[in-house]
């Protein structure tokens, strides 16, 4: 059995699964797992980003 053969029985199967409704859903998921997965790897951090931007205010002083 050819390379061709197994992925068509694979993706037979897998639809008998799920469903042809519920495999857009599916792709998706893979897709998100895979970024969080690259951004393991490459160390980059949301919080860093968020950190920045949410920084207290410069103390004034107050006019009386």
């Amino acid at each position: 059995m050819g390379k061709v053969e197994g992925l068509l029985i694979l993706l037979a199967i897998i639809m008998l699964f799920f469903g042809a409704k519920k495999l857009p859903e599916l792709a998706k998921g893979v897709g998100e797992s895979v970024r969080e997965l690259r951004k393991g790897f490459t160390g980059e951090d949301s919080q860093s980003t968020s950190t920045a931007t949410n920084s207290p205010a410069v103390d004034t002083p107050d006019k009386k």
